[in-house]
Order: structure tokens, then C-alpha cells, then sequence
């Protein structure tokens, strides 16, 4: 072990990007916590079952079985592959080479799975870019919701990610030839590698710079990496895990009920019912009453916020959607996608990267000029007409290979609609006043419910028949 001007580089180096990935995860974090407060709390092995199933196991990505393996092999080498860079960690800051070196065969193991992954991930990057820009390219990978770089950015991606391979090998490579020319063992196995090292050089020196530069390039892509990452699609490959741990766990389509409205109905049912008294501010005042519903980003739970950043992109949710496919407005992805816009409008913006500022069609290029506080989600970014076709299927919320639940978000902004505003349309209004006065949803008296047990029994009397 030993330090030099290099280990203090490479400190410096770390300090920046881990400082830097930080500083924009706090800010992500600030924008999640301005929703509403919701107990998540207990059910721990269900959620923990749930989390190894959904997000380590990648369960729902098996619906569509090609690129499920696709995707599955570059998860896997991101997971494996990170082990090594733990590796690169401690020799940066020590100054030891492959300090992970003292486990003997299963670093021997380790190493093989690493360089054999990085292969496999190289395949299905390549077989992915080709998905990703064929002509045409998959329906689900276009849309207006979309961000004004989608395919620019799946594509930074995929290079980030053979570049980091490339430098994996590279690294591994050098250092394997040099130290064959030194006559030195190199711990590890390296079953790629060592057919790679024809290609380089016999100098001690080349080698020994080829080395140091894949090293470099391998650390510095994953710090550079890490940090793109709040501006894409793939801030998924962290926030995908703390979703699927956070989701819901009730039966989907149960809806929440509102506090406030339960008690009075109780009261209403039972007088001697005691209705709790109101919540208070730390300094004894009443607070607020909570608006019905949701008008704005703070007006949802703080989990469909953490739903509008871990969401991938991948249209699954619009894909499966009935409305969409009978040509109504509504897309789910674009609920999601809407709140997150919204919320880093109106909050935080954490974002190094602004894709929404690039492009003559970026999505919401007018609204610099609008008023924040009067600029919403509902009908600043998503209209009645949206919310009113969802059928409340669960078709997007079960296509979500992370769990995400857009329903839950258009129930809320619904329930400001019909709650806040009474800007249900006409028949939903309709079927409201029938169950006001008729106590049931058609246009019936009480009176007149069994009419029709009357008529009935005239029609089988004069026909003999029975029905």
C-alpha cells in the first residue's frame, strides 16, 4: 500500500461525484416529501417479498420474454459488475492493485462472471440500440408526453454502458499482458481478456498506460454515469427498489376513503358516535382543512410522487391502456410523467441536464411565462377530458414493471373534480342526484323499485310461461 498524487486525484475525483450525485438526490428527495403524509409502515415480509420479487427479480418484466433476458443481462452485469468497482474504490484510495485479490478462488469466480457479463451486456446494448432505432421504432418508445430527448437519451445509455465495458477490458487486458511480460501471475481469471491480449502491445510502458486509462475511464464513466442519471429515464435503476417496497399493498382498485367524510357519515349513522377532534398546528391553531382530492403535486401522498420519478419510460402502462388504444386522450405514462414536470416546476429542479429545454417541441417551452401558484397539475398539465376516460381497469398498474400505480394519482385528481369543483360530467351528475333522492342510481322512486316484479308476474299469468 502506498499513496501518491494519483490516490489524492482520485479522492478528490470521488468526492466531487459522489458529492455531486448527492446534492441532486436531496433535491429529488425534498420534492418527494412535499406530498401528503401516508403510513407505509409494517407489513415489512410482505414488502420485502414483494421487493425481491419485483424489482431484484424482475418479475413482470417476463410478460415480454425478449426483452426481459435482454434486460435481465445487463441488470445482472450492473449488480456484478458494480463489485469490481468497490474494487477499484479501495485501490484509488489505498493505492493497492485488485485488493479484493486475498479471496482466492472466489475472486478467480468473480472475475470470470465480470468479464463473461461485460460480454453478454456488450450483446444485449448492441441488441437494444437496434430496437431503439430501428425504422420504425416501437410505438411504445414514442409519444408527446415524452421528454424532448427520448431516443438521445436511450441512446447516451447504451454507449455510456459499452463504453464502461470497453474500459473493463481495456483495464483487464493491459494489466493481464503486463503481467505475462513480467512473468508475474495475475490474481484472477479472465476468460476474455485473455483472448484480447493479441490486439495489445508488448511494451511494459504502453501497457502500463492502457492499464491506468482503462481504469481511469471505467471510474470516471460510472461517477459521470451515476450523476446523468437524475435527468433520465433510468434514475429507475435506484428508485425502482424503494417503489416497489412502498406499493401498495390492498387489492387493487380499492379506493382510499377521506377521513373527514367517513366521520360524518358515522355520526350521521350513529349518534353517539364521537367524530376526533380536528389536527393542530405546533402552536394550538386549527389547521387547514385538506383540500378533497388532488389539485396540485402536494395535494397527492408522497408515494405517488416517489411513482413520478421512478418511472422507466417504457410505455408499458400507455401500451396495455384501453382508452389510449380506442384513440381517447388519456395515457398513463403521461400522468406520471406530467407530475414529475410539475413538481420540479414548482420546487426543486435537480437536474444538471434540462432535456425539456432542448428542442423547438420541448413539452412545456410557454409555461416560463406562466404563474407557478396558479399553474397546476390538474388542467395545467393534465385536462378533465384525460381523467374522465380512465375505466379504472388496473391494466396500466399491472403492466408497471416497478409497481407504479397512475390510477391512484387520476382517482385523487377525480375526486377534486366531482368533491371541489362538481365538475363531474353531465352523467356521472345525473347518477349523483339519483342516489341523492332515489337512493339508488337510476331514475326510479323507491316506491317504484319492484314494478317490475309486478310486471312480471302480469306477462307469465297471461302467457302461462315462466321466465
Amino acid at each position: 500500500m502506498h499513496f501518491s498524487i494519483q490516490n489524492l486525484l482520485f479522492l478528490l475525483v470521488a468526492i466531487a461525484g459522489f458529492g455531486l450525485f448527492v446534492w441532486q438526490a436531496r433535491k429529488v428527495r425534498a420534492n418527494i416529501l412535499v406530498g401528503r403524509d401516508r403510513d407505509m409502515s409494517g407489513n415489512v415480509s410482505e414488502r420485502l417479498n414483494k421487493t425481491l420479487l419485483v424489482a431484484f427479480g424482475q418479475q413482470k418484466m417476463f410478460k415480454r420474454i425478449t426483452p426481459a433476458l435482454l434486460h435481465m443481462v445487463v441488470y445482472v452485469g450492473f449488480l456484478v459488475i458494480n463489485i469490481e468497482v468497490i474494487e477499484i474504490m479501495i485501490d484509488g484510495i489505498f493505492g493497492t492493485h485488485r485488493a479484493l485479490s486475498f479471496l482466492g478462488p472466489v475472486y478467480d469466480v468473480l472475475m470470470a462472471t465480470n468479464e463473461i457479463l461485460g460480454a453478454l451486456v456488450i450483446i444485449a446494448v448492441a441488441a437494444f440500440w437496434w430496437r431503439r432505432n430501428s425504422k420504425p421504432p416501437v410505438k411504445r418508445f414514442t409519444g408527446p408526453e415524452l421528454r424532448a430527448w427520448p431516443k438521445l437519451d436511450a441512446n447516451v445509455i447504451l454507449y455510456i454502458e459499452v463504453i464502461l465495458m470497453a474500459a473493463l477490458f481495456t483495464m483487464n487486458t493491459a494489466d493481464l499482458k503486463l503481467h505475462q511480460l513480467e512473468g508475474v501471475d495475475l490474481p484472477g481469471t479472465f476468460p476474455i481478456s485473455s483472448l484480447l491480449t493479441g490486439l495489445f502491445p508488448d511494451s511494459v510502458t504502453a501497457l502500463h498506460a492502457l492499464e491506468r486509462v482503462g481504469w481511469w475511464a471505467h471510474i470516471v464513466g460510472i461517477l459521470c454515469f451515476l450523476n446523468y442519471l437524475p435527468s433520465s429515464k433510468h434514475f429507475h435503476i435506484i428508485l425502482a427498489f424503494p417503489n416497489v417496497w412502498y406499493s401498495r399493498l390492498v387489492p387493487q382498485g380499492q379506493f382510499s376513503n377521506v377521513d373527514s367524510i367517513t366521520h360524518e357519515v358515522k355520526a350521521m349513522m350513529d349518534p353517539t358516535y364521537v367524530v376526533p377532534a380536528p389536527a393542530t398546528n405546533p402552536d394550538g391553531s386549527a389547521m387547514a382543512p385538506t383540500p378533497f382530492g388532488a389539485k396540485d403535486v402536494d395535494d397527492l401522498a408522497w408515494t405517488n410522487l416517489l411513482n413520478a420519478y421512478s418511472c422507466t419510460e417504457c410505455g408499458r402502462c400507455t401500451s396495455v391502456c384501453p382508452a389510449n388504444l380506442t384513440g381517447k386522450l388519456l395515457s398513463p405514462r403521461k400522468i406520471i410523467m406530467d407530475t414529475r414536470d410539475r413538481v420540479e416546476e414548482k420546487y426543486n429542479s435537480p437536474l444538471i441536464f434540462q432535456p425539456n429545454l432542448y428542442g423547438a417541441e420541448a413539452k412545456h417551452a410557454e409555461q416560463e411565462v406562466l404563474d407557478k401558484e396558479n399553474h397546476t397539475l390538474l388542467r395545467g398539465y393534465v385536462t378533465p377530458e384525460e381523467l374522465w376516460a380512465c375505466t379504472t381497469c388496473n391494466a396500466c398498474v399491472e403492466a408497471c414493471p416497478v409497481n407504479i400505480n397512475p390510477l391512484e394519482s387520476i382517482i385523487e385528481m377525480r375526486r377534486f373534480l366531482v368533491l371541489e369543483e362538481s365538475a363531474a360530467p353531465n352523467s356521472l351528475n345525473v347518477m349523483f342526484s339519483n342516489i341523492e333522492n332515489n337512493g339508488a342510481p337510476w331514475a326510479f322512486s323507491p316506491s317504484d323499485r319492484f314494478n317490475w316484479a309486478d310486471d312480471l308476474y302480469v306477462t307469465e299469468k297471461e302467457t302461462g310461461v315462466r321466465s
